[in-house]
């Protein structure tokens, strides 16, 4: 009887259904007041021009819908480099668009510092930079270090 508990063993085996691996996975998003609150925990301040986080007002600056990983990343940044760091944009309307954009929760942009501009220009790689910035850097993870003169525009994968 060895030889039908190996058949049905067999059979059973066969009619498993194993799902196939997706492309990837849709980045973990936050709500605007979850980001602000690792944001404060971490001792990294944001300002905006309009004093205010509506993520439809240009002028805003919001961190509705932003990656998680995009959040991990500006404060290992921020540990890293030991520097005071202010965000200055975050997902609100009126950045570029594209799949890798402030909107889709990939970007953050920050207050020019010598601190953090130091540690870009000693610990990463310069790239051709973008037409709309004037030197970009990328991080060993690939993450991009843009200079537009009054921010730093930073992308995390």
């Amino acid at each position: 009887m060895v030889g039908g508990v190996l058949g049905a063993f067999a059979l059973s085996v066969a009619s498993l259904s194993i799902a196939a691996p997706t492309a990837s996975a849709a980045p973990a998003k936050l709500s605007h007041s979850e980001a602000t609150a690792q944001f404060e925990a971490a001792g990294i301040t944001w300002s905006s021009s309009g004093n205010c986080s509506d993520r439809n007002v240009p002028t805003c600056t919001s961190f509705e819908q932003i990656n998680e990983n995009t959040v991990a990343g500006i404060i290992d940044f921020k540990d890293a480099t030991g520097c005071d760091i202010n965000l200055t944009g975050g997902t609100e309307t009126g950045h570029s668009d594209g799949t890798y954009s402030h909107w889709n929760g990939y970007k953050v942009d920050i207050s020019p510092t010598d601190c953090a501009a130091n540690y870009i220009r000693s610990n990463y790689t310069e790239v051709n930079p973008p037409g709309w910035g004037s030197e970009q850097w990328e991080a060993p993870s690939g993450n991009l270090y843009t200079n537009e003169d009054d921010h730093w525009d930073i992308l995390y994968y």
